[in-house]
């Protein structure tokens, strides 16, 4: 059975609001993985909802680059090991050579874009700073006819592109802005994954006070709930963040346009990172010594 840290515990609290003995009994029962122990509090205790994990896993940064004309933009992570590296200027500067790179190829192949010279700047720079540096990913967004691409990147760490049928660069811009900001699952709710609607509805069926009902009224309830999700995680239906008296759909279609897509990246986002603990680790220095 896994260790159930204190730190573990305290980030569960912090994503639920429960009391730190229910987190506990809750990892415990899951073996330690956070997710699953949301997901069964969700279904024991009626829990409505859980806060988005906010650790990632890697330093870096996250740049973009939009065309003059907004026809299209490109976006790019690029990690380091620490946050200090991703500060350092020869860092900046090689990632300002790469996005120029996918910028001016348009093209999302990490690996031919690295060859040549700027796979010898990657290792020039990894042995000038002495960590690890790698070109995560990259994506090149087009709008359709008459359409305008818009990106915003929040303090290197979150950056977005979205993508309008119309309208200008600030209306995009505005709007990649809120989607850093409240990071939804989906740009409309005909979008959601399938997987995700499944899940909620287990979570939904499996709450107390689904129990006993007849299934007719209980379909009606699951219903009106994932009507209620889908509203809440598609871009479209939630409330603009600039101005909460309107949704980002009514704020688009009074700049002339709608929403068509949007694409966001994350520092470090779905990678596993090692937590050391160092004073742990002094301890068991000195009990080999």
């Amino acid at each position: 059975m896994a260790a159930i840290s204190a730190s573990l515990v305290k980030e569960l609290r912090e994503r639920t609001g429960l009391g730190m003995m229910e987190c506990k009994k809750a990892l415990t029962e899951a073996d330690g993985d956070i997710e699953t122990a949301i997901e069964n509090l969700r279904k024991n205790s009626g829990l409505k909802a859980a806060k988005k994990a906010d650790r990632t896993a890697a330093e870096g940064a996250v740049v973009t680059r939009v065309a003059d004309d907004g026809s299209y933009g490109v976006m790019l992570e690029v990690n380091s090991e620490t946050d200090f590296v991703a500060r350092d200027d020869n860092f900046t500067a090689f990632t300002d050579q790469v996005i120029a790179k996918v910028f001016e190829t348009k093209s999302e192949d990490v690996a031919s874009l690295m060859e040549g010279g700027l796979e010898d700047a990657r290792q020039q720079l990894v042995q000038k700073i002495g960590e690890n540096i790698s070109v995560r990913r990259a994506v090149v967004i087009d709008a359709p006819a008459g359409g305008v691409v818009g990106a915003y990147v929040h303090g290197s760490r979150i950056g977005v592109l979205t993508v309008l049928s119309a309208g200008d660069a600030d209306v995009a811009k505005d709007i990649a802005m809120h989607v850093a900001a409240i990071n939804p699952s989906a740009a409309h709710p005909e979008d959601m994954p399938q997987a995700e609607l499944d899940s909620e509805k287990a979570i939904i069926l499996a709450q107390p006070d689904m129990a006993g009902k007849p299934a007719e009224i209980a379909e009606k309830m699951v219903q009106g709930r994932l009507k209620k999700y889908l509203a809440e995680n598609s871009l479209t239906q939630q409330p603009f963040v600039k101005d909460p008296n309107q949704t980002v759909a009514e704020y688009v279609k009074a700049a002339g346009g709608e929403v068509v897509s949007f694409t966001r990246f994350e520092v470090g986002e779905g990678i596993e990172k090692e937590e050391v603990d160092f004073a742990q680790e002094v301890k068991d220095q000195a009990r080999r010594s």
